[in-house]
């Protein structure tokens, strides 16, 4: 197998490729242009395809393309079914930039980038909750840092190596596939992320136009082009007009315009987009046309690339099907919680709260405050039983750095021998490893030993989550991390289960929601 190094980090450009970088306070965008169509095959899949198990499908099955799901080596635990047998359902929304057709070059401009590696610049975890009641969707900006993990080319068995510290996520596209990306996102989260659904350019134009526009708001005309010619131009006179077409593209990508010009500015436009269409398609009875049908089924599947599971119009379907038994008023669209890092972004500690609600199925509208409490379950573990406690090898690594901390000193030898007094006789400290784990974590590298490391996060009060299997590891390791710097006893974070005000929550069925133009763009 070869091995492939990342090229270092572009250097922030223009939107329009004009090389201006960030200035104080605004986020400079990529030479490659963004589009935000990930709403729109949301939407698609929301409003369901029905009747397409007619319509050509075998040229629809044949339209879509599929890569493999996770092209890491670790892997995140499903999540424990509820009282009644039903586990959530997460699926990862990605865009790329790829610009591989003229119509794509079109559509994206950057003519110099034809043919260059892909950018994720568009990544939405969608969270249907087990008992599909509702439904949080997450955005992370495209600049956000993160470690990529070692990913492994299924097709030509490339291994791209973990990345040398933390490059921004878009890049992990360009690392073997979709694959990378979803892996990257099961590190960062800890979310077990059943599908993917990547599109291209060309099919949001083509979409939008097959089901006939979506209304929009902004609270002052708009231009979104300046002096030097920069911005989406995007034209619009005050209140709520129907966008489709190119000028639903201008919308998802526009920047410059909208609020202060940085890109969570533009996903919070993608929100309301979003969340517009949905409305849209559940109510539009222009979608029971043949016709029209047929074009929105054959350009969706023509934009798509999917993981094995989803590989089928009718598995689509059934998808489809699952995400309508949400009312718009139980959507919840969400921005991963974020600070500035220089010109990038990290996740802060609100971005964790927001990721623990999905994985523990909490709703991200207070609805589950209303549900009568369901019979608690026992959680069955592992199917693989613990060996006795003084046979377990334990390795203990201290991950308690952070950005602004160093390492709590001896925190491995403190926890190894807390272990140790628990009866775990074979745990030792890794005293050559200083790493940076904001959460404790039990590592395994195989199935045999998911029962011991299970047992592990038993006797310290770690939550089942705290349990992944990983090839990184060769046997059961604790990372005592960030969460844990000192003491005996370890105490989780405080979970109040109100989401952060800085995910800046948008409700599906919020029609009143109109954005605010910068008066530097408007006319």
């Amino acid at each position: 197998m070869q091995e492939a190094v990342p090229a270092a980090e572009d250097e922030a450009v223009a939107e329009d490729g004009s090389g201006e970088g960030r200035g104080s306070g605004r986020r400079a965008p990529r030479k490659h242009r963004v589009l935000r169509w990930s709403a729109l095959v949301l939407a698609v899949l929301i409003a369901g395809t029905a009747g397409s198990g007619y319509l050509y499908y075998r040229q629809l099955n044949a339209n879509i393309e599929q890569q493999e799901l996770n092209l890491g080596d670790t892997q995140v635990p499903e999540p424990t079914p509820n009282a009644a047998g039903q586990t959530p359902l997460n699926i990862l929304l990605i865009g790329s930039d790829a610009r591989d057709s003229k119509e794509n070059q079109e559509l994206g401009g950057a003519r110099e980038t034809f043919g260059s590696t892909p950018l994720a610049d568009v990544q939405m975890l969608v969270h249907l909750s087990a008992d599909r009641s509702n439904m949080s969707v997450v955005s992370m900006p495209r600049d956000t840092l993160v470690q990529i993990p070692k990913c492994t080319d299924p097709d030509d068995g490339t291994v791209y190596p973990a990345s040398n510290g933390r490059v921004m996520t878009n890049r992990s596209l360009g690392h073997g596939g979709p694959g990378c990306t979803v892996a990257t996102w099961q590190e960062l989260t800890g979310i077990h992320i059943d599908h993917f659904l990547m599109v291209d350019f060309a099919g949001v134009v083509a979409m939008a136009d097959a089901i006939g526009g979506v209304p929009v708001c902004v609270d002052a005309n708009i231009h979104s082009r300046d002096s030097r010619g920069h911005g989406s131009g995007l034209k619009l006179e005050k209140g709520t007009h129907p966008v489709k077409g190119e000028q639903a593209l201008q919308w998802l990508r526009t920047r410059y315009g909208f609020e202060d010009g940085s890109d969570l500015a533009r996903a919070k436009a993608q929100h309301m987009y979003m969340n517009s269409m949905v409305r849209e398609l559940r109510e539009n009875a222009t979608l029971s046309n043949p016709n029209k049908l047929r074009r929105l089924a054959e350009k969706a599947t023509e934009a798509l690339t999917v993981d094995p599971g989803l590989n089928s119009v009718k598995k689509l379907y059934d998808l489809s099907t699952e995400l309508r038994k949400v009312e718009p008023k139980r959507i919840t669209m969400t921005t991963m919680p974020n600070r500035y890092v220089g010109a990038r972004v990290e996740p802060t500690e609100d971005a964790e709260q927001l990721f623990r609600m999905v994985r523990e199925d909490i709703a991200l509208d207070g609805g589950d405050a209303e549900k009568k409490a369901a019979p608690a379950q026992e959680d069955q573990g592992s199917d693989d039983p613990a060996a006795e406690d003084a046979e377990i090898a334990v390795l203990v690594q201290n991950g308690t750095r952070t950005d602004t901390l160093g390492s709590a000193r001896g925190r491995a030898g403190d926890v190894a021998d807390l272990l140790v007094e628990e009866g775990f006789a074979r745990a030792v400290a890794d005293p050559s490893t200083s790493l940076s784990e904001k959460t404790t974590v039990v590592r395994y590298p195989s199935a045999d030993l998911e029962g011991d490391a299970e047992a592990v996060a038993e006797a310290l009060g770690l939550e089942p989550g705290a349990v992944r299997r990983s090839t990184d590891v060769s046997g059961v390791t604790l990372v005592v991390g960030a969460d844990w710097r000192e003491g005996t006893t370890y105490r989780a974070p405080k979970q109040d289960n109100e989401v952060p005000e800085s995910a800046e929550a948008l409700n599906g069925a919020d029609d009143g929601a109109c954005m605010k133009v910068n008066p530097a763009f408007t006319w």
